[in-house]
């Protein structure tokens, strides 16, 4: 224990003593003595019930303090050995044909609020509330110490509505068109204006699973973005992969990682269409897929959204099933982290009567393995995907 600490100590209700213990890092304002003030990013000695822990402080923030160590305040080199031990689980998990990965999930390595993604010879960082600035020079150092890099760049946090913005926190800026490979497969990466850091790595693992199923398949790729499912696809063979996003530069990308990959693209679609106005053209068309593939954008960013979320699942998924043919394969997504599994289970059941389908899940996955999870964090688990035939009433 640090018993040199000189900053401030809070005393927190005994009851969130064994979730604290069990490994959740967080501690929400309504839990925290409503008179104590600091400045963001101040470290903080906590106790609840006899356990002790050192946190960081976030004025704003809804989470006020986020927990780090229960042995000492961090410190560079704090940091540098939880990064280290990061990059050895990558570099345990992840093959010689990948070069983006997660190296840091924040709250499932040990420095919550901060999230690292490798890609290729660029690191992207993310922080999630103001509190983390504290603890972004360390992370850097210990980022460009670790890991042969050209450039370490931070997604700045914009207002809603702006867009994105990079910051150079090391050497020098990404290119617009930077290559990355995932499991031999190559893509286009746009660090600047790409959706999450660029790309959806939590996916990686779904992609290879999903597509070894689709040789010969007529597959339907719904809310595409940049086609890392429909390239999966069509490396294994399918007949026609049918791409829609309602973005037109994600199509064009799409088009272009398949040229990347040697793919002709002239047999597939690659479309800049609202999927519900999609679906409901191929309904009404007859047109029908052997594989459907469902993965919307987040439908809620609290709990007070939950129900609409839930709501426009139901919605997605049963226009999906209804251009699903007989006993055809259905894969879906959710990375609502407010949608519990079960709940997600539920929706798709919905989806399926309202569809007259059965659906038989074959498999039930989440997120790649890069992305761990403290057992006592489950909120760390956001992403929900699964697969499943779509069999006919019986």
């Amino acid at each position: 224990m640090n018993s040199a600490f000189s900053g401030p100590t809070l005393e927190l209700p005994a009851q969130l003593k064994r979730g604290l213990q069990a490994g959740h890092p967080w501690v929400y304002r309504d839990h925290v003595p409503r008179d104590f003030r600091a400045p963001s990013g101040t470290w903080v000695r906590v106790r609840a019930g006899g356990y002790t822990a050192f946190a960081l402080w976030d004025e704003s923030s809804r989470i006020a303090l986020r927990l780090f160590s229960g042995e000492r305040a961090p410190d560079a080199s704090w940091i540098r050995e939880r990064l280290a031990a990061a990059l050895a689980l990558r570099r345990a998990l992840l093959d010689a044909e990948t070069s983006a990965y997660r190296l840091l999930y924040g709250e499932g390595d040990g420095i919550p609020g901060l999230t690292v993604d490798v890609y290729g010879p660029f690191a992207v960082l993310v922080t999630y509330a103001d509190s983390l600035d504290a603890v972004v020079p360390w992370v850097v150092s210990a980022l460009v110490e670790l890991l042969k890099l050209h450039g370490v760049v931070r997604r700045a946090r914009v207002r809603d509505g702006e867009p994105p913005r990079l910051e150079v926190l090391h050497g020098r800026s990404p290119p617009r068109d930077l290559i990355i490979a995932e499991h031999g497969l190559r893509m286009y990466v746009d660090l600047f204006v790409g959706q999450k850091t660029g790309l959806f790595l939590d996916h990686r693992e779904n992609r290879r699973f999903l597509g070894k199923l689709c040789e010969n398949k007529r597959v339907l790729n719904l809310f595409s973005y940049t086609g890392a499912f429909s390239l999966y696809a069509a490396r294994a063979g399918a007949s026609r992969v049918t791409s829609v996003d309602i973005s037109e530069p994600a199509a064009r990308a799409a088009r272009a990682n398949f040229e990347l990959n040697g793919l002709d693209p002239e047999p597939h679609e690659f479309l800049a269409e609202d999927v519900f106005e999609y679906l409901e053209r191929a309904r009404r068309a007859g047109t029908t897929f052997d594989v459907v593939i469902c993965d919307p954008p987040s439908f809620a960013n609290s709990r007070e959204q939950l129900k609409n979320a839930l709501r426009a699942y139901v919605r997605v998924n049963s226009a999906g099933l209804r251009v699903l043919e007989p006993s055809g394969m259905y894969a879906a997504a959710s990375c609502t982290s407010q949608v519990s599994v079960e709940a997600f289970r539920g929706v798709l059941a919905e989806a399926a009567v309202n569809a007259k389908r059965r659906l038989q899940i074959f498999h039930d996955a989440g997120h790649a393995p890069d992305h761990p999870v403290f057992a006592g964090h489950p909120e760390g688990r956001y992403l929900k995907f699964i697969a499943a035939r779509a069999l006919p009433i019986a």
